[in-house]
This record gives structure tokens, sequence and C-alpha cells, in this order.
């Protein structure tokens, strides 16, 4: 069964990261994503490696670890100034959306030449800053062969990408059909988007207030297709 309201910090160690430590998260990762791609290949994955979860076929070999697509920013001191404006409250409430399994997505854990993978480098780059709506617009880029600031970290797992043969096959594996238009053109962002010329952070309360709606309708929207596809999986 896939409980979409369960919080993964509740099966956590205290201080530990859901991404690695909880249990559940990380069995939910193994059905959800244990299905056929669309070349009609089965892509299966098991849990034998710790923290990790790992496929080996004639496709290739991954090795993939969860990673966060929801964020609050509340611990993000340069947004400090804004979220002391959010009521506590309102906060915890987008807290505990952003700790569902709607909120959670795999990336290929294995670095590449030593450098840095998608989780890390998503996390830190300046012009990304964890958002997961310009991860996409990246991931979009990627199968375009358009430049984007992932650009050359993307390239380094193609073989990956690859699994999907396409954007929207990637779209439609992931479940993260609410964040695109209909035709797969283009990315239904949290908050305006600018080319990646602006930071990608929220800029004021009113524009915090608009990401923290989107993101939360988005995990909402994610949460029921992963029930609708775990349960048709399982007719």
């Amino acid at each position: 069964m896939i409980d979409t309201t369960f919080n993964v910090y509740s099966d956590t160690p205290s201080g530990k990261d859901p991404d690695s430590y909880s249990p559940t998260l990380r069995k939910y990762h193994q059905n959800l994503w244990s299905k056929t791609l669309q070349n009609g290949s089965i892509f299966s994955l098991d849990d034998k490696t710790r923290m990790v979860l790992h496929h080996k076929s004639e496709l290739g070999e991954f090795f993939l670890s969860s990673d966060s697509i929801g964020h609050t920013y509340k611990y993000t001191k340069s947004m400090s100034h804004i979220i002391k404006n959010i009521s506590h409250e309102d906060i915890n409430a987008f807290y505990k959306k952003c700790s569902t399994i709607g909120a959670y997505i795999i990336f290929p854990s294995k670095k590449i030449d030593n450098k840095m993978t998608i989780n890390g480098a998503r996390g830190i780059h300046v012009k990304i800053k964890d958002r997961f709506d310009l991860t996409l617009e990246c991931i979009r880029r990627h199968y375009i062969n358009e430049h984007s600031p992932l650009e050359e970290t993307l390239k380094r797992y193609s073989s990956f990408f690859d699994l999907f043969d396409n954007f929207q096959g990637y779209v439609n594996f992931f479940l993260l059909n609410d964040l695109v238009v209909e035709n797969y053109s283009l990315i239904k962002y949290f908050i305006p988007f600018e080319n990646f010329e602006k930071d990608p952070l929220p800029v004021d309360v009113t524009e915090y207030k608009l990401y923290k709606k989107n993101v939360i309708d988005f995990i909402l929207a994610r949460n029921q297709r992963i029930l609708n596809d775990y349960n048709n999986m399982e007719l």
C-alpha cells in the first residue's frame, strides 16, 4: 500500500535525512518506479544496496537515491526576512505536505568522474537552488539539446535519461504531468520564470505565498496520480 499522507520524517531517525534513512520512503520509491518503460522494457529496482536503489539489466546498471522536490526554505538564511512574516501554522502545513511521497523523486546517485550528482548540483547551483520546476526545465532542455544551468551534469547521466526516450516519457514515468502544459513544451513554474536571469528564490512575501500555493497544489496533484498509478499497477 502507498499512503500519500505518510510523513517520511516519522520513521527517520532524529537528525537524519529521510532520503537516506526512511525505510518507508525507500520502499515507496521501489514500488512506484519498478514498472514498464515507454519502450516496453521493465525497469525493476532492488533494495540490496545500502541506502540506495539498484537496477541492473540489458538496459544498464543504475544506482538511484531519493531527492526531495518540495522545499519550504524555512531554514534558508537569505529567506529569513520573508519566512518570519509567514505564520508558523502555514509553514508547518507546507512542510508537512513536502514530507509526503508526492514531494520526492529518484535520481542517479553514483558520481561520474568524481563530479557532482544531479541531486548535489541542483542544490547548490545559484540559478536553481533546489527548485524542482527549474530542475525540470533543465531536464526538458536536455532532451532537446538546449543549454541550461545543469547542462553538463545532466549530460553525464544521459544513460539514465535515455531510459525514458524523451521528455514526455520522463514526465509520464515519474508522474510529473501537473508541472507541464498539455503538450509537454513548457513547465508550469512555481513563480514567474525569466530564463534563469533572476534569483530563483521568492523575492518577497507575496511571491513566497504564490510559490507555496503552487508547490502544495503540485504535490497534492502528484500524490493523487501516484495513488491512481499504483492502484492500476496492482490490478
